[in-house]
């Protein structure tokens, strides 16, 4: 139902999600997607930079308040020698790095490996609890929202940002190929 890989983490997902909605609350999260087997080269390293396509397609998702690829806000507590994604010829002739760091796009190129995109979404802000704003006036007063409320987005959010990882990949593959047709 959580659409997460654990199924005990799952079961302790549903158990903090019930406990919200119990309380009349609600919760945000993170959401990962992964795309593997994306060609390398996609993208353009100034204009058209892969990842910020990507960004953007994330953030265009309602609840979406941080998007991170690779090891995202992590690098910044590693050094360079950390960091670093050294290449290597594999055993069966390819090239890849021995580590995904980067999340599989370099200077706004796709590498080949596969790309790793994380989502922040915050939780629901219609609640049935009763909550403090101002009137037209601008005079203190409360609000109270009655009928559905989903205590969190995030099974809905895995298969709309797998979509949307998927579009953006398909858009920049689809400009690849242009660029290669002879008028």
């Amino acid at each position: 139902i959580m659409r997460c890989p654990d199924a005990a983490v799952a079961a302790q997902m549903v158990e903090r999600v019930d406990a919200a909605r119990r309380s009349l609350d609600s919760l945000g999260g993170i959401v990962e997607v992964r795309a593997r087997a994306v060609p390398p080269g996609l993208g353009e390293p100034v204009f058209d930079k892969l990842q910020a396509d990507i960004g953007k397609a994330m953030f265009s998702i309602p609840a979406i308040k941080g998007v991170e690829m690779g090891e995202g806000f992590g690098v910044a507590q590693m050094r360079g020698s950390e960091n670093n994604d050294p290449f290597v010829r594999r055993d069966d002739g390819s090239i890849g790095t021995t580590s995904n760091h980067h999340g599989g796009i370099l200077g706004g190129i796709s590498t080949g490996e596969e790309i790793t995109v994380r989502l922040a979404a915050k939780p629901p802000a219609s609640i049935a609890q009763r909550q403090q704003t101002v009137d037209r006036a601008g005079n203190p007063s409360d609000i109270e929202i009655h009928g559905r409320h989903d205590p969190t987005v995030l099974p809905r959010l895995v298969p709309i940002a797998e979509a949307m990882l998927a579009l953006v990949l398909a858009d920049h593959l689809l400009r690849q190929r242009m660029a290669r047709v002879e008028f």
